[in-house]
């Protein structure tokens, strides 16, 4: 073998210099900065430097003045997001709200019977005896489903009482109406002339109440979602920016970049995601995927996407785009 003939091979060299930026992470010597921490983000590389692509992104939607859509799967309320997407409804960084029936329903309950923590390798044949229900690391006794029951059945009377077909927003809009806790996304929404959208309404205890309550008190009533779908869609249009931010994947997630397809596609775009675009999903499709659909716009820096678990990186891009105190 010819040592130097090999050598070209393992060491092929290089002449160019790159003009991007050099790796570096954040000096944690000497007093802490928070501000230059998630800067530094930039430069560290992997799934940090998309944070700092998407915390980027997330400040130029609030420079153009879109309109902002914000999508989330039920999970997200179950956990302490929950708070944080309150705070983003609160101080006016939403316009429109996509999510899950799961949402409404476990927004509810948390205004009067807080979820616990828990363990992930827990006995689950003892949680069901005891009536705990497991999502994850976290605990919802079933008292709380009961409780709810209770508290929608009250809400029904009245919310069927002059029309029988109502929609899921206007469902979302009066049941926030109802609830006193600060930290409710429904009541903040409410407050805040936010829409709350929920195209599977029925899809999670709304649901199986709302069956009982037509088999057992009204058979007149029901939810009509085609209304919803073509305000939202009247939304995009009405709008000269918009701007989405999709928590988790699923029906939200594609809800909102569909009707954005109406409009020519969306203009500013965040993925945080951990599906697996392999399998051919939606929940798991990078928004470059979006873009052959027409349903993002092709701007190659108006979109990113997170691969990470949302309670790890969404605080942090609250805390980078949205929070002027964390500045």
């Amino acid at each position: 073998m010819d040592p130097d003939r090999s050598h070209d091979h393992v060491l092929p060299g290089s002449d160019e210099e790159l003009s991007t930026p050099d790796v570096r992470g954040y000096d944690f010597r000497g007093k802490f900065d928070f501000g230059e921490f998630l800067e530094s983000y930039a430069t560290t590389g992997f799934q940090a430097t998309q944070l700092a692509e998407a915390i980027d992104i997330a400040e130029r939607m609030q420079e153009a003045d879109a309109t902002v859509y914000l999508t989330f799967t039920s999970n997200i309320i179950s956990s302490g997001l929950r708070e944080v997407v309150a705070y983003l409804v609160e101080e006016g960084y939403v316009d429109v709200i996509i999510t899950t029936s799961g949402s409404i329903t476990e927004d509810v309950i948390k205004t009067a019977k807080p979820f616990k923590m828990g363990n992930w390798n827990a006995d689950e044949a003892e949680l069901r005896e005891r009536g705990i229900n497991r999502l994850g690391n976290l605990y919802v006794p079933s008292d709380r489903y009961v409780w709810l029951e209770e508290y929608l059945y009250d809400f029904f009377d009245d919310f069927f009482a002059e029309e029988k077909i109502r929609t899921p927003t206007a469902f979302s809009r009066e049941l926030g109406e109802t609830l006193d806790d600060e930290q409710s996304v429904l009541k903040q929404a409410a407050d805040n002339d936010v829409p709350v959208y929920c195209p599977a309404l029925t899809d999670a205890e709304v649901g199986n109440f709302l069956y009982y309550y037509r088999q057992g008190q009204d058979t007149e009533v029901g939810i009509e979602i085609l209304d919803d779908y073509d305000a939202l869609i009247e939304e995009g249009f009405g709008a000269d920016t918009t701007g989405l931010i999709a928590v988790g994947g699923g029906i939200p997630k594609h809800h909102a970049i569909m009707t954005n397809l109406f409009r020519g596609g969306a203009d500013y775009v965040v993925y945080i995601s951990t599906g697996m675009e392999g399998d051919g999903s939606l929940s798991g499709a990078p928004p470059n995927e979006a873009v052959s659909w027409g349903k993002i716009k092709d701007g190659r820096s108006n979109y990113t996407q997170i691969e990470a678990e949302a309670t790890l990186v969404f605080p942090l891009l609250v805390a980078g785009a949205f929070c002027p105190s964390a500045e």
